[in-house]
């Protein structure tokens, strides 16, 4: 299975989180050590979810905290097609700067995360081999990707056969540079949402997740959608905007990127960045559970008011 290779390590689609829960949105489901409570194994390297704490990230329009047992990484369709130079987007003339500016951030929030035992899930856009996920004929979403040339057959940078979109191929791949590791989550989606008709609810219900620290691209069409429906089912989402990149009305004066962005922190949860969130997750300072770094107790929401802002990183 071409495209494969780097990912067959990963605990890709549904793999077995708890009883009842079966592989499925993916063509193939690898098994993952489980331990006694039904929770995926991290591996004996790594500390266990229980030895999470107490977090603060700087970010707008407050600083917010986040239970580092109760939290997962995002990585939103940081695939070949939209980020490598042979992918759908360079192919279609897109500009991929943006997203490609992404790319070193988010290896290093990802390095983070690891360490700190805090659980990656990767999303893929990507249809079956036939097509039949992508909608009928008169479906937006087919019509929107066939002006892509979603399904064509392409040459991956190796010389051999991919197509665009299609599962299981270089095409969506995750860029090389972000490859997943071992332990790490992939799921298949088919809609500009990571939440329509996966199992990512499931996954993160299984493994306790309250807060997702998203990354990904691109910013107002996948990656907004998918807080959108985060929100809905109340998770708390933080964006880091220098993990994220949005072609669409890029050097406008005011792009869609900018407008996402606006949005969320107003509305649909918050937006930070690399550096505040991987100082936030190093930071050897063990604040008690819902209490910030003063000792004073945090609001139900797991936000701290703007009057409290000077307890953020030494304020």
């Amino acid at each position: 299975m071409h495209g494969a290779t780097k990912e067959s390590k990963c605990r890709l689609g549904r793999a077995v989180y708890r009883s009842g829960v079966t592989a499925d949105h993916a063509e193939s489901a690898t098994a993952t050590p489980h331990r006694e409570d039904g929770m995926p194994a991290l591996g004996p390297a790594n500390p266990t979810l229980e030895s999470g704490r107490i977090v603060i990230i700087d970010a707008r329009p407050q600083a917010v905290s986040l239970d580092t047992s109760a939290c997962a990484v995002l990585v939103i369709d940081m695939q070949n097609d939209f980020g490598s130079v042979d992918g759908m987007f360079a192919r279609a003339g897109i500009d991929i700067s943006m997203i490609q500016r992404a790319v070193q951030p988010t290896r290093r929030v990802l390095a983070t995360a690891r360490r700190h035992a805090i659980p990656v899930i990767y999303l893929k856009m990507a249809f079956r081999r036939d097509l039949s996920d992508a909608g009928p004929i008169h479906s937006p979403n087919l019509i929107r990707h066939q002006l892509l040339g979603v399904g064509t057959e392409v040459p991956a940078p190796d010389g051999s056969s991919s197509r665009i979109l299609v599962r299981d191929t270089w095409s969506t791949d995750i860029v090389a540079e972000l490859a997943p590791a071992a332990n790490d989550i992939l799921l298949y989606k088919h809609r500009f949402s990571g939440f329509f008709e996966t199992s990512l609810d499931d996954v993160l219900k299984s493994l306790g997740v309250k807060h997702l620290v998203v990354t990904g691209c691109t910013t107002s069409i996948c990656v907004e959608s998918t807080i959108r429906d985060a929100m809905f089912r109340d998770y708390c989402c933080v964006l880091l905007e220098d993990c994220t990149g949005e072609p669409l009305g890029h050097g406008m004066s005011r792009s869609n990127h900018e407008a996402s962005l606006l949005s969320i922190e107003m509305l649909l949860g918050w937006v930070s960045s690399s550096e505040q969130f991987i100082r936030a997750i190093e930071d050897k300072a063990q604040v008690p559970p819902c209490h910030d770094p003063s000792g004073r107790r945090l609001v139900p929401i797991h936000y701290v008011p703007l009057r409290e802002r000077r307890h953020v990183a030494g304020r």
